[in-house]
């Protein structure tokens, strides 16, 4: 159960972090935003409970393949909130456009043969 706790803190700690960081320097948020701490996070956490590091290797390899399609967030949101778009408006449909990339890399994954 501690582990619950310590994987929520060091979670929020990260997600604050950054939020706050914005606030003052958008480049050193967005270096600490890019960062792969929820991966590394992941690795580490799956590593002391389970010793599977054939896991953690299936789960990097997904995560490879998974973040392309994820990029389609950071790329639209910008463009819409900059020709003025309403933040809500912007944001759900960058959301959409970003589940829409995962749908098509997933199909494309599994047509390719790539098991993710």
């Amino acid at each position: 159960m501690w582990q619950y706790a310590v994987k929520i803190v060091v979670t929020s700690i990260i997600i604050v972090a950054v939020s706050e960081i914005a606030k003052r320097n958008s480049f050193w948020a967005a270096i600490l935003a890019s960062l792969p701490l929820t991966s590394l996070l992941a690795f580490i956490w799956m590593y002391v409970e389970t010793g599977d590091t054939k896991q953690i290797a299936a789960l990097s390899q997904g995560i490879f393949w998974l973040v392309i399609p994820s990029l389609a967030l950071f790329l639209l949101l910008p463009i819409l909130l900059r020709i003025e778009w309403n933040f809500w408006l912007s944001l759900a449909l960058s959301c959409v456009a970003t589940a829409s990339a995962y749908y098509l890399m997933v199909w494309l994954l599994t047509r390719l043969g790539i098991k993710v």
